[in-house]
């Protein structure tokens, strides 16, 4: 059994590790350790993104499935009020194709990878099943496939699904065809297969017979210089055999090369088929058939155009109106007449760029579309519309943050949202609403710049080098684009083409075309510092789609980039003469001169890297002048390997720096710590990763992200936040990473270890808008306000509880492993077992690889555990009777005076535990009283400690030393308090006089409970003790204009049944309003003289009744006494 288990734990590790040479312990503890921290999302939503496919529940039609081209799939089940991501821990991102079984709703198809061949499109991995509306996926198979362009389930049996698979755009092959499953999705079949660069591109089905079927192929390529976006192999197939035999359809068609094609079917006479297709060099037609696809017939030369037919072409036929149909377009194009005459349709106050559309069965006048910007709604046929302002999916290309006080701003270009500018968080206790972001500059937003010092200034560009200087405070924008001489050749810029601000000087600025520009006044004038950097090669002799293609092929000029382009800059911040060009053929460069001469090295001269390879990326350095950084990228010619480089030499020579990153995972940006020279964060295709070594050594870094193109990242240095630009679900930040440049084994090896927090801020939380403005409203929330502590601890101080389940488990799951199982709910193998996946993953801070590995593990041994013994009741009974350990962090002053203790996870590995900057002052001296426990009052701002200690059975231990954390107060009031300097001292003695209080209020109470005893022995009594029943009736009388006095009138108050009428204040009442009436729980204005004046009162107060109190509780004692001598019963109870 013991060589069983040991094989077990072995074969875990090994799987889910990746152990590389590494030992298991060091990652282990590492990569659980990194699994603490987690990013927060910040938005925006106000633009949204781009949106792929929408279906509708036609059994609930305010159930939505959306498919976002670059954000995965989300639902609403309320017509967009709120939203849910469903996809956010599956392997893939870009999705094109959403349907909802029509035999059963509860079953969704998704095929990832958007269906278009835009130079930033992302791939998909595949089709993938939910049988549970979408709350866990089953990956069906086609994982080639790259692209899927739409999915069609049989109306009458869920086992028939057909799939349109365009497949891979940057290369030839993969799976592409129409497949076809008889065994709902088991296996697959591909049933109309025309060759390696053609894939099917639409499908339609008829609805009144299911054996008849409509397809649409397309041969197109693309890599990084150019697009072919067309080729013989496109055409129009139909089946009526339901799918097994396709035919070509193409009577009265164009004989020319044919480019992409959307295809639709008339849902009110089955027998008309629309065809909008593109043409030689974005020309196009939209053809009709009366006849099942026997004929064609041309209606009008109309073509999706702008970014190019590539992007768009869906073709959507109306429900409602018989040969209305839909042409997707940046503006939709729209016919009534089957496609003779269009019009553009209304989209006032809507964005453009349109890809789906969706109809509900009963209202002609509603339409769904999806465009560029996220989803609108229209209820009125396009006279109006109404806007999803509550998916956070923008995608952004790059970032720059300022470094604004107290809270930095964040800018970032985005894919045809502008670029847009933000609060890093806000004073409001909502947190961050879209009424909060602008834009910056409009178009196509790609790499902005700030100007160190100066967050008036930034620098924003749209697509190919359109590069403004913005005035923030004026919103101001001044072009400042370079310009050649006379006799120089065009300036190549590229699509997101590079700016850098100098670090040594913020008026220097750098940009990038083919050469390299400076300007030593904020671009208001330029100098080339350098020749041509590119290959400056000829793209049209360039092979694409496997050879060099004739110029009458269907080249599509207008929706490719400039090409042979720098698409990198990097400076030293050490030595201003050292600076780094990178391009997108293949070459990087630097000098050491400034620019007067460069080093050229193409990149095909790396350990492993293909001379194809884009340069994504370069850093300098910041801490050593010899030390750079390269990320290449091949994904443009279908490589999607990682590929990072490091020199320590200035250059000469080069290390592959990738152990860690798992080949597949394209690589974007890096980022080096400006503390720590060893500590570096690397954007990826699918999140984050971290080196703590310099690059030795790279985990996984994306605890709670979504599945997410990292394109962009970068460090705000005031705050040591890490702030993620993401393809498709807006930014994120990683609230202070200054802990990880202490996160060593040495530290992590303590039995614990306090990392020192960034400051804390002190203000006061403003109520912003309304709480009754919907649930619709998109926030996305603040940091928690205070100081944010994180503590790491070896291992976890258990219960004995959670020892003896941990025997249990001995042996069948590893350490860390179990315990985070073990404390998350799951003791024991089957409640491991019959958990979801999913639900697993959402319920504990496991990644999808250990689960997975654990299940498989804990089901494949079934049957192999050891019995379990039962502990006996005295053990059970000690088990429910003890005290749980804790652990707490205790805060003191300057002068050691303990201000703060608060209790946190008893947790191996990272925990977070948060201080709201405040301090307790205790108001009550017993258990008993529910009046108040304790005064919570802002601390002072200035120097504090912080350190560990635990509390095992009473005894307490330091487990760390003291480290230094500071508290900083923002936004200082406009008004001086004269009475500031009393402040400390009022709450001292308002907390002290409560205990006063209190206590009175406890001795009092006590004798009423005896005086209610009494009058229950009044019936004891003979008639020669009347003068004792008198002392009773008297008392009584007493004790009620005492709790008057107290409580104020129970038939006036609403405290108890009274009518709510205006009372007295009582003693309490003007302690309240001396503390409450301060806002001592947020306000930084503290206390004024007239909340003295009320603390003042009450004393007062309490002076004239304290006496009367003392002799009733005397007397009743007096009483009792005498009552007792006389050997009357004491009646106790009822």
């Amino acid at each position: 059994m013991k060589k069983l288990i040991t094989k077990i734990l072995i074969t875990t590790l090994t799987v889910i590790f990746n152990l590389n040479t590494t030992s298991a312990q060091d990652y282990g503890d590492l990569q659980y350790a990194l699994s603490g921290y987690s990013y927060r999302s910040v938005g925006p939503a106000f633009m949204s993104g781009r949106i792929a496919d929408i279906a509708i529940d036609s059994n609930n039609e305010n159930v939505w499935y959306v498919a976002v081209g670059s954000g995965g799939v989300w639902k609403t089940k309320n017509a967009g009020t709120t939203w849910m991501p469903l996809t956010d821990n599956m392997p893939f991102y870009s999705t094109g194709s959403v349907t909802i079984d029509p035999n059963d709703s509860s079953r969704i198809w998704v095929g990832t990878g958007e269906n278009v061949a835009g130079r930033h499109v992302g791939i998909g991995h595949g089709i993938y099943l939910s049988k549970d509306s979408g709350s866990t996926w089953d990956n069906m198979g086609l994982k080639k496939s790259e692209h899927i362009s739409k999915i069609i389930v049989h109306p009458d049996n869920s086992d028939i699904i057909w799939v349109a698979s365009q497949g891979p755009l940057w290369n030839s092959g993969g799976d592409r065809g129409l497949f076809m499953s008889n065994d709902g999705g088991n296996t697959w079949s591909n049933k109309l297969y025309v060759n390696e660069w053609t894939g099917v591109t639409d499908i339609i089905i008829d609805p009144t017979n299911p054996d008849i079927l409509y397809a649409a192929t397309w041969q197109r390529h693309r890599n990084v210089a150019s697009l072919i976006d067309g080729g013989p192999g496109t055409s129009i197939y139909k089946s009526t055999d339901g799918g097994n035999v396709w035919v070509e359809i193409d009577s009265g068609l164009p004989s020319s090369n044919m480019g992409k094609i959307g295809l639709a079917i008339s849902p009110i006479k089955p027998e008309v088929i629309y065809a909008a297709i593109e043409l030689d060099r974005r020309s196009g037609a939209v053809y009709r058939s009366d006849n099942s696809g026997g004929v064609w017939k041309k209606m009008s030369n109309t073509v999706a155009g702008a970014t190019g037919p590539h992007y768009y072409q869906e073709l959507y036929a109306s429900p409602h109106v018989f040969d209305r149909i839909y042409l997707m377009n940046v503006r939709v194009l729209v016919s009534d007449d089957g496609g003779d005459n269009f019009y553009q349709m209304k989209e006032i106050n809507k964005h453009s760029d349109n890809h789906s559309l969706a109809f509900k069965k009963d209202d002609p006048e509603y339409l769904l579309i999806g465009t560029d910007g996220g989803i609108y709604e229209s209820f009125d046929d396009t006279e109006s519309w109404k806007y999803v302002s509550n998916l956070p999916i923008t995608q952004f290309y790059k970032l720059a943050v300022d470094d604004s006080e107290p809270f930095y701003n964040i800018y970032g270009g985005t894919q045809d949202n502008n670029t847009q500018g933000g609060p890093s968080r806000t004073f409001k206790s909502e947190g961050i609403t879209n009424s909060d972001w602008y834009v910056v500059l409009g178009g196509d937003g790609h790499q902005p710049a700030t100007e160190p010092g100066n967050p008036d200034i930034i620098y924003a560009q749209s697509q190919q080098g359109y590069i403004n200087r913005i005035e923030m405070t004026t919103g101001e924008t001044v072009d400042i684009r370079p310009q050649g001489g006379i006799d120089d050749d065009y300036e190549r810029f590229n699509w997101d083409s590079p700016i850098l601000v100098s670090q040594h000087d913020p008026k220097r600025i750098y940009f990038g075309s083919q050469r390299v520009w400076r300007s030593e006044d904020r671009g208001d004038s330029w100098n080339v510092i350098s020749a041509d950097l590119t290959k400056n090669q000829e793209r049209f002799e360039l092979p694409i789609m496997g050879r060099v293609q004739s110029w009458e092929n269907p080249w599509d000029v207008l929706a490719m980039s400039t090409y042979n382009t720098i698409t990198s800059l990097a400076e030293s911040p050490i030595n201003e003469n050292m600076l780094y060009a990178g391009t997108d053929d293949g070459i990087i460069q630097f000098t050491e001169n400034g620019g007067d001469t460069w080093t050229k090295i193409t990149v095909d001269k790396l350990p492993d890297s293909p001379a194809t390879s884009f340069v994504n990326d370069i850093r300098a350095d910041l801490h050593d002048e010899k030390t750079a950084y390269v990320v290449l990228d091949n994904h443009k010619f279908g490589d999607y390997k990682p590929y990072l480089f490091k020199t320590v030499d200035g250059g000469k020579r080069w290390v592959k720096i990738t152990n860690g990153i798992p080949d597949g995972t394209l690589l974007w940006r890096i980022v080096q710590d400006h503390v720590d020279p060893n500590l570096l964060f690397l954007g990826t295709e699918y999140g984050v990763y971290v080196s703590l070594n310099g690059g030795e050594k790279w985990y996984n870094f994306s605890n709670n992200l979504p599945t997410i193109s990292v394109r962009d990242l970068t460090i705000q240095r005031s705050e040591n936040d890490l702030v993620l630009a993401t393809f498709g679900r807006s930014f994120y930040i990683l609230d202070d990473i200054s802990s990880l440049r202490n996160l060593s084994q040495e530290n992590l090896e303590k039995e614990a270890y306090l990392f020192t927090p960034r400051r804390g801020l002190q203000y006061t939380p403003v109520r912003s808008g309304t709480s009754s403005d919907g649930t619709n409203k998109y926030f996305a929330n603040n940091p928690r306000y205070g100081m944010n502590f994180k503590y790491h601890l070896s291992d976890t101080y258990k219960t004995m509880y959670e020892n003896r389940k941990d025997t249990e488990l001995d042996g069948i799951i590893s350490g860390s492993i179990q315990e985070e199982l073990i404390s998350s709910g799951y003791d024991t193998p089957k409640s491991v077992i019959n958990q979801s996946t999913e639900r697993l993953l959402q319920e504990t801070q496991l990644d999808l690889s250990t689960i997975e590995s654990v299940k498989r593990k804990l089901i494949e041994n079934q049957g192999n555990y050891d019995d379990i013994d039962f502990p006996g009741w005295d053990y059970l009974e000690m088990e429910i009777n003890e005290i749980s350990p804790k652990i707490f962090i205790e805060i003191r002053d300057n002068q050691n005076q303990l201000i703060e203790k608060i209790y946190g996870s008893r947790r191996k590995g990272l925990n977070n535990l948060n201080w709201d900057l405040k301090r307790s002052i205790p108001t009550v001296s017993y258990t008993d009283s529910k009046r108040y426990g304790e005064i919570r009052v802002n601390v002072k701002p200035g120097i504090y400690s912080a350190s560990i200690f635990k509390n095992i059975d009473g005894e307490i231990s330091k487990l760390t030393d003291n480290v230094s954390i500071q508290v900083d107060r923002v936004r200082e009031n406009t008004l001086i308090n004269p009475m500031s300097d009393l402040h400390e001292s009022h709450f001292d003695d308002a907390a002290n006089f409560i205990q006063t209080i209190v206590e009175m209020e406890k001795e009092y109470s006590k004798s009423a409970d005896i005086l209610e005893l009494l009058e229950k022995n009044i019936k004891f009594l003979s008639s020669e003790n009347n003068d004792l029943i008198k002392s009773i009736y008297d008392l009584s009388d007493e004790k009620t204009q005492i709790s008057i006095k107290i409580n104020g009138y129970e038939s006036k108050g609403a405290r108890n049944e009274g009518v709510g009428e205006k009372d007295f204040q009582t003693v309490m009442d003007r302690v309240y309003n001396s503390i409450e009436g301060t806002g001592y729980s947020s306000n930084t204005y503290g206390p004024t003289m007239q909340h003295m004046k009320s603390l003042d009162i009450a004393k007062e107060m309490y002076q004239r009744l304290e006496p009367r109190v003392s002799k009733f509780n005397n007397d009743i004692e007096k009483l009792a006494n005498k009552i007792e001598s006389l050997g009357t019963p004491i009646i106790i109870e009822d």
